[in-house]
């Protein structure tokens, strides 16, 4: 559970933001909690706990799991979860604000492991994401895992996307994917508190959010997180510090047959240190080197963004990036929402497409 809590302190600070200075957790108005929540393989969720009668009701949406467990509260604060159908087992709650729980039959198969990250529920629908532009990060457990991209919402509810994928020099022989959803292709809850997009190849992808523009989609290929532009494209002095972190890692992978990709994958925890120069360093539980280098804004890196209409629509204000070639060619990104700082990282070997086989990691990190 020690992973569960220090993923939670993670999402808490994206949400609400943190200070150096502890935030004190007042105690929850209601004994009912509800919350939207999204695993790392593509499930969306609903979750009430109702801390009186001590249980937790879900309802998966995506492979229709559903259940009311009890659940009791050990001495540090963590939840062990009794659910005879096996699928949740133990939770960590700031209450009313987010909570991460650990599940053993998520996914389409009911048969993987996978975190959720959830959210306190809140109004989210399209009116409140109307006339608003982000970007995103999008974290996945196959097709190169990452992703990061810009997102424009208009007024009338069209939404338009724009994205670079380092796996697209392997895929498609382009880096660069763009979208469009009409507003026609959205369903809203009649809860109030998401909605959904209807692609055209019959997937869902659920929306959800807080009022203060970050939002989260949980797709059929795993987890959207969005955050609000920076103001300005240069880094700024005051992220810098040593971040705990925990991340998620695929190695020697490689596309196979029915888009299946193989390849070993990893959970561990680390550092992630930037300095006030912007130079920065991601270290592993060993303390072993994993990435390395000085980012820049993406909105001063041509391969990119250089203004022209081959390259990314916008320069992502908030979003930095190093390429490192040695031995190998790895792409960083990173950006900061609070005091938590979202990286990710695309390698493969030289010449850049070495038997497709690849490599990525990806996490978040709090000060």
């Amino acid at each position: 559970m020690k992973t569960a809590r220090l993923m939670l302190m993670v999402f808490s600070c994206l949400l609400v933001g943190c200070s150096s200075t502890p935030k004190v957790v007042n105690p929850p108005l209601s004994t009912v909690r509800n919350y939207n929540g999204t695993a790392s393989v593509g499930d969306f969720l609903t979750i009430t706990i109702d801390s009186s009668a001590q249980t937790i009701t879900y309802k998966n949406y995506t492979n229709g799991e559903t259940g009311t467990v009890p659940f009791s509260v050990n001495a540090d604060g963590t939840y062990t979860i009794t659910d005879p159908q096996g699928n949740l087992l133990s939770a960590y709650e700031v209450p009313g604000t987010a909570m991460m729980v650990e599940a053993a039959n998520a996914g389409p198969n009911k048969d993987t492991k996978a975190l959720i990250t959830a959210i306190e529920t809140a109004p989210a629908t399209i009116d409140t994401f109307a006339g608003r532009n982000v970007n995103y990060i999008q974290f996945r457990t196959t097709t190169g895992g990452i992703e990061i991209g810009t997102v424009t919402v208009d007024a009338s509810g069209n939404i338009t996307h724009s994205s670079y994928w380092p796996f697209g020099v392997i895929s498609q022989g382009n880096t660069f994917n763009s979208g469009y959803f009409p507003a026609s292709s959205i369903s809203e809850d009649a809860s109030g508190n998401f909605f959904t997009i209807n692609e055209t190849g019959g997937q869902k992808d659920y929306v959800f959010g807080t009022q203060n523009g970050f939002f989260a989609v949980d797709t059929e290929g795993g987890t959207i997180l969005s955050e609000p532009k920076a103001a300005s494209k240069d880094f700024d002095p005051a992220n810098a510090g040593i971040y705990k972190a925990l991340f998620y890692k695929k190695s020697n992978a490689q596309m196979g047959q029915n888009n299946i990709e193989s390849g070993t994958a990893s959970e561990d925890n680390g550092t992630v240190t930037i300095g006030a120069d912007a130079s920065l360093v991601i270290t592993d539980s060993q303390g072993n080197t994993i990435a390395s280098g000085t980012v820049a804004p993406v909105a001063d890196t041509p391969y990119i963004f250089d203004g022209t209409s081959t390259t990314m629509p916008d320069p992502l204000y908030g979003m930095f990036t190093f390429r490192s070639m040695t031995t190998s060619e790895q792409d960083v990104f990173v950006t900061f929402q609070g005091n938590a700082i979202i990286f990710s990282s695309f390698k493969t070997g030289l010449p850049l497409v070495e038997n497709g086989v690849y490599e990525y990691f990806y996490g978040v990190g709090l000060k």
